[in-house]
């Protein structure tokens, strides 16, 4: 059984730092998308698709604080090697994705296997005591087919079918009429997701006759692998997610370039290093329903003297927040913000990735000497373990998974080494490494060559590379989401991340608000999308539709308790 850890025109970019206030022509819309990740590649992507069908003029300028596209989809040279990069985000992606998927397609972006585990190599699931679960690299199917099954009886099986199960019921989302969706919430609803999303993973899996150790030692290993969370503390619909794992693939060369692809494929004037710092209405266009339009503030983030942020020249019509709003440090002015943005916890993740000639040491995991030690580890709790939300649910194993990424050749000793890489609560210590390697490895992690010794010399680790991501929302049960439109003019992405937080999931946001955007500059009026309360204005108005469908909202939903 596999896991996954939780994944073309040239055209010219500006400079960073420099606006270049484009002549317009009188219908043409200024778009502006703060943030460069999996949201605003794909919002900028699409919404020129969608600008070039409905034959609307669309200027779109991306504002990326880092130097970077593509979020948390980042990759490591490792050894300094171009050559040699390593997934340190989001690593995998599945061909059920149909944006990336098929972008991947579109861009001919190569794929590649989610590992390169030789034959005979073990996954394994660790208790902290012992493997409650092993599969081997090039063992006939029917081999771990008949290990679950007399281990697990048809729970494997039923697991199977209601992942596939919710899964098409989510993939609803990309087709009319419910594409695209002014509220989060009541397509929730509508499509019965709710009943996913408003219990722990324990408590659905329950529901369909999925707990004890099936749901112990399997699924919370995939929703620890993916999500850092126990089955007790995250809620059903990510728990499908992550064990939703048939077709993992990844671009050769790292994810980010289907973002960067999506970028470059729209036409947008991207500014990297740029921090935005505030958002003000234009004079004369504060009134609500009369066209309102934006003045974004940014500063050089590349030089940290560079404090106050500096109005840019061009005027905006709309604003794509495509970043998490509790981290963008943006002050939006008063009446801007007419739905409040809600602050949601994210988990700190701490990735490590190393290189080293040993293989991981088999009595680390109270093996007998001499044994095989399995190459990726996947955890889970103990039997009677408690489970606790957050870092404090790590378990006594004190780590999340392992995982041997590839073997690489040391250019000092031109010996073949292993790369890997760990997913903790924690910062990894020297102290947890030599016990894991069987070998001492000094505080510094990397032996210094300025000590004498040789350069030819066997090290512990030969190339450390550590990081932390607050990588994904703690995702506990809800029945109610942010949703895209947040004022008048204004769209927000991340909201979706509290129902599902994926590249995939990321991307469709982007494509939905994308789809809002075009749709309100062409006055179309479309099953799902299209305003319920008399539709567009002459003046480009929304807000009078931010409410969204059936007036979706919180005190208008009632739910039967049993029924979830």
């Amino acid at each position: 059984m596999r896991f996954w850890v939780n994944v073309l025109l040239a055209l010219p970019a500006a400079a960073p730092g420099v606006f270049a206030n484009r002549q317009v022509d009188g219908e043409t819309k200024n778009v502006a998308i703060i943030g460069a990740g999996a949201a605003g590649a794909s919002a900028a992507y699409h919404l020129q698709r969608y600008a070039d069908e409905e034959g609307l003029a669309i200027n779109i300028t991306i504002l990326e604080r880092s130097g970077h596209i593509g979020g948390r989809t980042v990759t490591v040279p490792v050894f300094e090697d171009p050559a040699l990069p390593i997934e340190l985000g989001a690593s995998i992606f599945v061909t059920v994705n149909h944006i990336l998927y098929n972008a991947t397609k579109a861009f001919d972006l190569p794929l590649t296997e989610m590992s390169a585990s030789a034959s005979g190599d073990i996954t394994a699931i660790w208790d902290g005591d012992s493997f409650v679960f092993e599969s081997t690299k090039g063992s006939k199917w029917w081999w771990d087919a008949g290990k679950l099954w007399w281990r697990y009886g048809l729970a494997p099986y039923r697991a199977l079918k209601l992942v596939k199960s919710v899964v098409d019921t989510f993939l609803k989302l990309y087709d009319e009429p419910n594409f695209p969706f002014r509220s989060l919430t009541q397509r929730v609803f509508e499509l019965d997701l709710h009943k996913a999303t408003a219990v722990t993973g324990s408590q659905f899996l329950a529901k369909h006759d999925l707990n004890g150790e099936f749901a112990r030692e399997i699924i919370q290993a995939a929703t620890r692998v993916n999500y850092a969370s126990n089955l007790d503390y995250i809620h059903g619909l990510e728990a499908m997610v992550s064990f939703a794992t048939e077709g993992a693939v990844a671009v050769a060369g790292g994810n980010w370039q289907i973002f960067d692809a999506m970028v470059r494929r729209s036409g947008a004037a991207l500014h990297r290093n740029t921090s935005v710092t505030g958002i003000t209405l234009a004079k004369g266009t504060a009134q609500l329903g009369k066209g309102r339009k934006y003045i974004i503030s940014a500063r050089d983030s590349a030089h940290p003297s560079d404090k106050d942020g500096k109005p840019l020249p061009t005027v905006f019509d709309n604003v794509i927040i495509a970043s998490p709003w509790q981290f963008s440090n943006i002050d939006a002015a008063e009446g801007i913000i007419k739905h409040g943005i809600d602050p949601v916890p994210y988990t700190k993740l701490h990735v490590t990735l190393f290189t080293s000639p040993f293989k991981l040491h088999a009595e680390y995991f109270n093996l007998k000497p001499g044994a095989k030690a399995p190459s990726n580890v996947y955890t889970t709790l103990g039997k009677g373990e408690e489970p606790k939300r957050g870092a404090d649910g790590v378990g006594k194993m004190g780590f999340y998974s392992i995982s041997t990424l590839r073997s690489v050749v040391n250019p000092k000793t031109k010996k073949v080494e292993f790369v890997y890489k760990i997913f903790s609560a924690e910062a990894v210590t020297a102290a947890f490494l030599s016990d894991l390697l069987g070998t001492p490895v000094p505080n510094t992690f990397v032996t210094s060559l300025t000590d004498g010794s040789s350069s030819t010399a066997v090290q512990p680790i030969s190339w450390y590379h550590p990081h932390w991501f607050f990588s994904y929302p703690v995702e506990l049960p809800r029945v109610t989401f942010q949703d895209p439109i947040v004022g008048q003019g204004i769209y927000y992405t991340s909201g979706i991340e509290s129902f599902i937080s994926t590249m995939e999931t990321s991307a469709l946001m982007g494509m939905n608000v994308a789809r809002l955007i075009a749709d309100d500059f062409a006055g179309c009026s479309r099953p799902g999308g299209a305003p319920e309360r008399g539709g567009k204005n002459s003046e480009g108005d929304t807000q009078g539709n931010m409410d969204g469908e059936a007036g979706a909202s919180a005190e208008n939903i009632t739910i039967d308790v049993d029924e979830l």
